[in-house]
């Protein structure tokens, strides 16, 4: 016992569905990484990243369920409900990624009798990985906001949908890294411009609101986030019409794919990745401007 006259260890972090879905994260996150040492290996750039989003993922979720174990996350100067669900949002993403990049390179229709086990171990992980995205999913759906309930920013489907868009706007780093020819124009130039400010100001608003120094700021936090938000769909409205134009037109681009262009190394269809997940951000910062202005025109309407 405490001082306080409470339990050392937090048995709610084990006996509730939190505890239960963690549980699921660290037993399919073990059982991966030994099917990929084992027979199921990895290779290249997407192996590497695969396997990195397993471990990183496995070992957070593992230091997550000690801390609430032992309640050691109440000496860390870090709001541990926004951590939480920031993290759990974010390795559901990352294993939805791995689930599709993973089968993608790795798994063949056709095997000869010397390669069949190791495509067996290759299901198995793919299997293992999509389940697993379900559990990290259902932390989410348990620790977001609710009706009523007062909870952290990152609760909230806007502090969700940051985490989103900062994940995605990683998606379009790696497509602009791998040979995406964003340096031929000025035009091209500004959108990664765009991207990286955009990016810049999304981890740094998740990085205040996870270390709880939101109330030390001289200025309104939510009101700083809308405005940005609003700002960011202008600036990703203006790149989802000019990275087209630069990247798909005659006088600038190809159309279409050309057909000399080799799967994996081709600028077009990492220009074609850019353009469609700028439009995917797009989306998420309108409906994370949309629902901000909801939830200030509720809060004024119930003062």
């Amino acid at each position: 016992m405490d001082p306080h006259g409470g339990h050392y260890l937090n048995k709610a972090a084990v006996l509730s569905p939190l505890g239960a879905a963690r549980m699921c994260q660290l037993l399919l996150g073990c059982t991966i990484m030994a099917l990929v040492s084992h027979g199921a290996g990895y290779s290249a750039n997407y192996g590497t990243f695969c396997m990195f989003v397993w471990c990183f993922c496995f070992a957070v979720t593992l230091v997550v369920f000690t801390l609430d174990i032992t309640r050691l996350h109440t000496c860390m100067p870090i709001s541990w409900d926004n951590f939480t669900v920031s993290f759990a949002m974010l390795a559901t993403l990352m294993y939805i990624t791995a689930s599709v990049v993973y089968p993608v390179y790795f798994i063949q229709t056709d095997c000869t009798d010397d390669d069949c086990d190791v495509q067996i171990y290759r299901i198995t992980v793919t299997v293992c990985s999509s389940v697993c995205c379900f559990p990290y999913g259902v932390e989410v759906f348990l620790t977001r906001a609710k009706p009523g309930a007062v909870v952290g920013y990152m609760a909230t489907v806007s502090g969700l949908l940051k985490v989103i868009q900062g994940f995605v706007a990683c998606i379009i780093f790696g497509a602009l890294a791998n040979d995406s020819e964003y340096n031929l124009y000025i035009a091209t130039q500004y959108c990664v411009v765009v991207y990286s400010l955009c990016f810049s100001v999304t981890v740094i608003v998740i990085i205040l609101t996870v270390s709880g120094r939101t109330s030390s700021l001289r200025f309104p936090f939510d009101r700083f986030v809308v405005i940005y938000t609003f700002f960011a769909v202008i600036l990703y409205l203006s790149t989802a019409l000019v990275w087209p134009i630069f990247s798909f037109d005659k006088k600038y681009g190809a159309t279409f794919r050309p057909e000399d262009c080799p799967r994996g190394a081709c600028p077009w269809d990492s220009k074609l990745v850019v353009a469609v997940f700028t439009n995917v951000n797009l989306i998420l910062y309108f409906v994370d401007l949309v629902y901000s202005q909801r939830i200030r025109f509720v809060s004024n309407g119930t003062v």
